[in-house]
């Protein structure tokens, strides 16, 4: 591995143009004006968000320390990866062999420790205020590409979903910044729930008994004129014509439909919750939707019924991590890499997968990890994203960067970028001021 300004990047493959215009971006007075930046790179069609809720270890997944004191490395091995100097837990094996597909992001930074007002932060890059909540990235997307001149959702499903059971949440409540934010509830995710034997449903769109999509003909007749006094409102317009797409949109329909799917590839992607909301990210990405959110969790995977632990391990973290929440990641994520490489969809798919912060480097009394948001890691692969790269670095016991903090908001920014929604977009809708493209990815 070769140190590279703030990153590391492999050299046992030679040096494209890309890689050397980065390297060259490090150095004074060498290609001025010559970077090749995001926003020259091809706009994706669709970002996947994998929103492991709860705060992943990060010294317990792709950040270990292994020469650190015993009370901070815990009792797992650093394994290597296919990319050299490069070590993972050995929690992930899977991932650990397909390290030269994507990249990390070992610096970032959160500014509260309070699920909550974390996941807020994380999922739209500012802090919950006296003004109310910023939209998430999600939303950002969404009403974005609809300003973007040629832009065009032709899924039939919503520019903006969620598969899981509900927002992500707490025992106190749900995150606040999940959604629309301060632009209402019509820029909301819409919400597709996924079973571990892949059953999908849509709980917002229950028909009565007796009704199905072939007979709302004339009712949807009937209801176009007696809503016409409403029409003022877009997000009421809007909200009212998901719906029906969904209701009777085939082709809609059936990129929700996992029974489609051989046998074989839904077991590539594990008998869980997270693994077929996985799979379905996939079908949502064949049919063209912009911008997909996984949630582990809302109760996906929960260690006991109707609760939310999700990565949340203050107590059997390295119990948890290597019976449990490891290997649903190690399986889950490798096969929607593979699937999507496999199907040529990989390089117009940007796929990240992170939560809200990380965990205590120091191993608490009660033998776990707690809330830790000055340091913790994320995983980008496709959409232009230069494979085999450490960008930033934690220190020698992993408590916090000792190269530049990545906020939230620049996460935020470098997703609408690479989906063509650009500063003057941005700037426009007045979001995500202050933020700044990851061009060391690409």
């Amino acid at each position: 591995m070769l140190h590279i300004g703030s990153f590391l990047a492999p050299v046992c493959r030679g040096t494209n143009r890309r890689s050397f215009l980065s390297m060259a971006s490090g150095l004074p007075g060498l290609l001025s004006g010559g970077l090749l930046r995001a926003e020259e790179i091809r706009p994706v069609r669709s970002v996947v968000l994998l929103w492991l809720w709860g705060g992943p270890s990060h010294l317990d997944t792709f950040d270990p320390k292994p020469h650190a004191p015993a009370e901070y490395r815990g009792p797992f091995a650093a394994i290597t990866t296919r990319v050299p100097g490069l070590r993972f837990s050995e929690l992930l094996p899977n991932l650990a062999s397909r390290a030269n597909q994507f990249s990390l992001v070992r610096s970032h930074k959160n500014h509260d420790a309070d699920h909550l007002k974390a996941g807020t932060f994380g999922l739209t890059g500012f802090a919950q205020g006296a003004d109310g909540v910023a939209p998430s990235f999600g939303a950002i997307a969404a009403r974005g590409l609809n300003a973007t001149k040629g832009f065009t959702n032709k899924s039939g499903l919503p520019s903006y979903m969620a598969v899981g059971r509900g927002n992500p949440r707490d025992v106190v409540g749900p995150v606040r910044g999940y959604g629309g934010g301060n632009w209402g509830t019509g820029h909301d995710p819409f919400q597709v729930g996924c079973s571990w034997q892949g059953q999908s449903d849509l709980p917002g769109l229950t028909l009565l008994p007796g009704l199905t999509p072939a007979n709302l003909g004339d009712r949807r007749r009937l209801l176009g004129a007696l809503d016409e006094a409403r029409r003022g409102t877009d997000a009421w317009a809007q909200t009212n014509q998901t719906a029906w797409n969904l209701l009777d949109n085939p082709q809609a329909r059936s990129a929700l439909d996992l029974s489609r799917e051989p046998e074989a590839v839904r077991q590539r992607y594990g008998a869980t919750a997270f693994g077929q909301g996985c799979l379905l990210a996939r079908r949502m990405v064949e049919a063209g939707l912009p911008f997909i959110q996984v949630n582990f969790s809302q109760y996906v995977e929960a260690m006991t019924p109707n609760t939310d632990f999700g990565w949340d391990t203050h107590i059997y973290n390295f119990e948890l991590l290597p019976d449990r929440l490891c290997p649903l990641l190690d399986r889950a994520l490798p096969a929607l890499l593979d699937d999507l490489t496999e199907r040529g969809l990989l390089d117009d798919t940007l796929v990240l997968a992170m939560g809200e912060f990380g965990r205590s480097p120091r191993i608490t009394p009660q033998a776990a990890r707690d809330h830790w948001p000055r340091c913790y890691t994320s995983l980008w692969a496709g959409g232009g994203v230069v494979p085999g790269r450490v960008i930033g670095e934690s220190d020698s016991r992993g408590e916090d960067p000792v190269t530049e903090p990545i906020s939230p908001i620049h996460v935020g920014t470098t997703l609408a970028e690479r989906l063509g929604v650009n500063s003057q977009i941005r700037a426009e809708l007045g979001v995500l001021r202050g933020g700044r493209v990851l061009h060391e990815l690409f």
